[in-house]
């Protein structure tokens, strides 16, 4: 699923790249807690198989179309941002439904860019930057998308509605085409990302392209209704 090929790395130097993808999920309660609201809620949700969690649909649209608050425990610190469920409720809804059921929960951030574009990426719970959650969601809030320091963006393959778990934040304004769901924005903890990218990558796809040489990885993430 990930794009890691010659040919993205000479988009890296550009600063136009296939952002890796995964899966998303949907709504539960506003508590944190597995659950459903809203009238698409009485619809039966997917149940999860195997390690990590696999997911064989989208789980049906439970939140409402306003804020939530994603907080984002990880070893290096904790990162809060608001989530846009008016513009983007399909991926906000998704990213509830897997925060609630702890797909996140002691996943390593698999990826940092420092040349090109600015970003941490992560939801892949098996580390590896192909992983996901069985299901894909469809592409949100794009027109006339930009990426500024702080922002939550949806990664993929390359294609459209390709987008799953897995996640970009940028740490700096990042030359990028409308093409990623942008779905938040960092409220706390913009600090905690740059210095995670103060201390480098390890090159492993490329200049500028490669995992976190200080390991990064995500301890807990929980979505409430803001």
């Amino acid at each position: 699923m990930m794009l890691r090929s010659r040919a993205l790395r000479g988009l890296v130097a550009l600063g136009l790249v296939a952002l890796g993808l995964a899966a998303a999920g949907c709504g539960g309660s506003s508590s944190g807690k597995p659950g459903a609201t809203g009238s698409n809620c009485s619809k039966v949700v997917p149940t999860p198989s195997g390690t990590p969690q696999q997911y064989s649909s989208e789980p049906p649209l439970c939140i409402d179309p306003t804020t939530y608050t994603a907080t984002i425990v990880t070893n290096q610190g904790t990162v809060v941002a608001s989530l846009d469920g008016k513009n983007a409720p399909h991926t906000v809804n998704s990213f509830k439904f897997l925060a609630d059921h702890h797909y996140f929960d002691k996943s390593p951030c698999h990826r940092l860019t420092t040349r090109g574009i600015f970003v941490l990426q992560c939801g892949d719970p098996t580390g590896q930057g192909t992983g996901g959650p069985g299901y894909t969601i469809p592409d949100e809030n794009l027109s006339g998308a930009t990426y500024p320091a702080g922002t939550l963006a949806m990664a993929n393959t390359g294609q459209p509605h390709t987008g799953g778990s897995q996640f970009f934040i940028c740490y700096a304004a990042t030359p990028l085409p409308p093409q990623y769901t942008p779905f938040g924005k960092v409220t706390s903890g913009l600090d905690v990302l740059l210095k995670i990218a103060k201390n480098g990558e390890d090159d492993a796809n490329g200049a500028g392209d490669g995992h976190p040489k200080q390991p990064v990885v995500i301890q807990t993430f929980t979505v409430t209704k803001a």
